[in-house]
């Protein structure tokens, strides 16, 4: 009898610590995101990139920069990737005086040091805002920087603007912009709307002038010119993963893993991985794991 109750103890403690390891080693992420296309899919390809590295992870998409931001500061969500001119301007209330990418970068990484939140290597994808007009438009109007925008407006052209309403409303958003360029459309010629229709309505011709970011997919295929910021207003939004300390410290190889993802990021190949969801209408789940398995990350 002795023999087999100290077998039912060896099998129980056998089980428990089989179960212990197994949780242990399935450490649970919760990845949040904006809800337009790049942050979808960048936090899509996160959590499969994690998923196949032996995380257990969760999805927490969909939200607005303050929201997404709050859900981090406050435990909801361990990750999220941000833009570092997001935090610059928004977030921490600089003042953008034309510092160079790397200068912003390490003032939003000291800064958010402090409250445990931790940036680790910006990718080389610089999601700006930039306006853009339909390229047979621009040349025939003879605009292809703000400037001659401004120049155009100020000798009384009537041009539309297309963009979202946080833009019109942000302090580095519509306002200031037009007070760097001289000029105005004028309350009646704005139309606010969601980003992904600021592109829409500029190719169906329902503005002239729209609001996009400098990595979508949409710009090249619906052959739309980039207007130069000739005054350099717009400052680096450069894509970074940001973590919650607490979270790197129970995964020791987390910031290291999250930096090599980050690494494989420019312009170009968000552009190109944007524009398979918008135009292609590929999914975000397909796209993201294409791109890493080709990347060599699956």
């Amino acid at each position: 009898m002795n023999l087999i109750l100290s077998l039912k103890k060896t099998l129980a403690a056998t089980m428990l610590g089989a179960a212990f390891v197994t949780t242990a080693s399935a450490a649970s992420i919760t990845i949040g995101g904006k809800g337009f296309t790049e942050q979808l899919l960048i936090a899509e390809m996160t959590s499969q990139y994690l998923q196949a590295k032996g995380y257990e992870t969760e999805l927490k998409t969909g939200m607005g920069t303050t929201l997404v931001r709050e859900a981090l500061e406050n435990k909801q969500v361990d990750m999220y990737w941000e833009y570092t001119g997001t935090a610059f301007l928004t977030f921490h209330k600089n003042t953008f005086e034309n510092q160079a990418a790397d200068v912003i970068y390490s003032a939003v990484k000291e800064k958010d040091m402090g409250d445990g939140i931790v940036w680790l290597d910006a990718s080389k994808a610089n999601n700006t805002y930039a306006l853009a007009m339909r390229r047979a438009d621009a040349e025939a109007k003879n605009i292809s920087t703000l400037e001659d925008l401004a120049t155009k407006i100020n000798a009384g052209e009537s041009l539309s603007f297309g963009c979202n309403i946080e833009f019109y409303q942000r302090d580095d958003g519509l306002k200031p912009l037009q007070e760097a360029y001289g000029f105005e459309f004028g309350r009646a010629n704005v139309k606010r709307m969601d980003t992904g229709l600021v592109y829409k309505a500029l190719n169906e011709s329902e503005v002239d002038v729209g609001l996009v970011f400098a990595t979508d997919g949409r710009i090249p295929a619906f052959d739309f010119v980039v207007l130069t910021d000739t005054k350099n207003y717009f400052p680096a939004y450069a894509l970074t993963p940001t973590v919650r300390q607490e979270t790197l410290d129970a995964n020791p190889e987390l910031a290291a893993q999250l930096n090599t993802l980050s690494a494989t990021l420019d312009d170009a190949t968000m552009a190109r991985l944007n524009a398979q969801v918008d135009v292609d209408k590929k999914s975000v789940q397909e796209v993201a794991a294409t791109f890493l398995t080709e990347a060599g990350l699956l």
